[in-house]
C-alpha cells in the first residue's frame, strides 16, 4: 500500500492556530457549523453515553455537545493547545495518531480541522476503531471551492508579473472522494452533504485578515518560502476586484464546508437487499405496465 503525500507542514499549522486564538480568532465559520452540528444530532433520535471532540480549534464544539441532553461525557483530542479546554477533558493528541483503545466512544465530531491531515484515509480507519459499534461519527471539513477566487487571483497575479504561479490556496477534497473514503475506511449508511457560503469583504486584504485570525493561511509543505513581491499582492487584489466584485464594490468569497456522516456497522442497521429479493415489482407500485426487452413503449 503507498503512502498518502505530505502536503501540510503539521507543526506550523499548529502554531498558526495558537497564535490565532491569542490575537481573537475569526469564529464564524465555526459558529455556523456548531449551529448545523447541534441540529444534525438533535434529528438522531439516541442517547450518546461518551463522545470525542477531535481537532476542533476552539472550545464551540464542545459548548454545543454540553448543551444536548443526548450527550452524555465529553473528551476534546487536539495537538494545537487552542481553545480556554475548561468544558470537558483534554487530551494532547494528533489527528494522525490516536491514542484512544478500540470502542471507546459512541459518537466521533469534528469541526474544520480534518482537511488539514496528511492522512485521511488512516484518520478515518483510525475513528472508526475508536468508535463502538453502531457508533457514530460526523464531521464538517473544509471542501474544495473553498476560496476559488482567491487562488485564481493569486495565480493570475503571479503568472503576470513573476512569470509563474505558486500554490497558495490548499488543495482540498471534493464531495464524491470524501464520500468513497468513508466507505473505504469501513462506515455503514455514509452520508456526505454541502453547505456553501458566500462571505463578502471590502477587500481581498480583509479576507487574508480574517484567514489569519482562522490560523488558516498558506501551510502546504511546497508553498512559496520567500515573501511575496509588493507588486504581486497589489496586483492580486485588483484581479480578484476586477473579476469577483459586486456592484457595490465589495468582494466575494466562497467557502464550502463538506458533511460527513457513517455509522460503525452492527447487526441492529438497516442493510440492503439482496438482488433480486424484492416482493413488489416497481411497475405494480408505479401504477404502470412493465415493458420486456425488446417491446417498444406506447405499443
Amino acid at each position: 500500500m503507498s503512502e498518502s503525500p505530505l502536503l501540510f507542514d503539521r507543526m506550523l499549522i499548529r502554531a498558526r492556530r495558537r497564535r490565532a486564538a491569542s490575537i481573537g480568532p475569526a469564529t464564524f465559520l465555526l459558529d455556523r457549523v456548531a449551529d448545523d452540528l447541534a441540529d444534525r444530532l438533535a434529528a438522531v433520535l439516541r442517547r450518546f453515553d461518551l463522545a470525542l471532540d477531535l481537532g476542533t480549534p476552539n472550545d464551540v464544539i464542545r459548548a454545543t455537545l454540553a448543551r444536548l441532553g443526548s450527550i452524555g461525557g465529553i473528551v476534546s483530542a487536539d495537538a494545537a493547545l487552542s481553545g480556554t479546554r475548561a468544558l470537558a477533558p483534554f487530551v494532547v493528541a494528533d489527528e494522525e495518531a490516536l491514542p484512544f483503545r478500540d470502542a471507546a466512544f459512541d459518537l466521533v465530531v469534528s469541526a474544520l480541522s480534518l482537511q488539514f491531515v496528511n492522512d485521511l484515509p488512516g484518520t478515518l480507519v483510525q475513528i472508526r476503531r475508536a468508535l463502538k459499534p453502531d457508533g457514530l461519527f460526523l464531521a464538517a471539513l473544509i471542501g474544495g471551492e473553498t476560496l476559488t477566487e482567491l487562488r485564481q487571483s493569486f495565480a493570475a497575479a503571479e503568472s503576470e508579473i513573476e512569470g509563474g504561479a505558486s500554490p497558495h490556496v490548499a488543495p482540498f477534497a471534493d464531495l464524491r472522494d470524501l464520500g468513497a473514503l468513508l466507505q473505504r475506511a469501513g462506515f455503514a449508511l455514509p452520508v456526505t452533504d454541502v453547505d456553501r457560503l458566500t462571505v463578502r469583504y471590502d477587500t481581498a486584504f480583509a479576507l487574508m485578515h480574517d484567514l489569519r485570525r482562522m490560523g488558516a493561511t498558506n501551510a502546504l509543505l511546497d508553498r512559496r518560502r520567500a515573501p511575496l513581491k509588493r507588486a504581486t499582492l497589489m496586483r492580486m487584489a485588483e484581479v480578484y476586484a476586477e473579476r469577483f466584485a459586486d456592484a457595490d464594490g465589495r468582494v466575494r468569497a466562497t467557502f464550502e464546508i463538506v458533511w460527513l456522516s457513517g455509522w460503525v456497522p452492527h447487526p441492529s442497521q438497516q442493510q440492503p437487499l439482496r438482488p433480486g429479493s424484492a416482493k413488489t415489482r416497481l411497475a405494480d407500485a408505479l401504477g404502470t405496465r412493465e415493458i420486456s426487452t425488446g417491446e417498444k413503449a406506447g405499443k
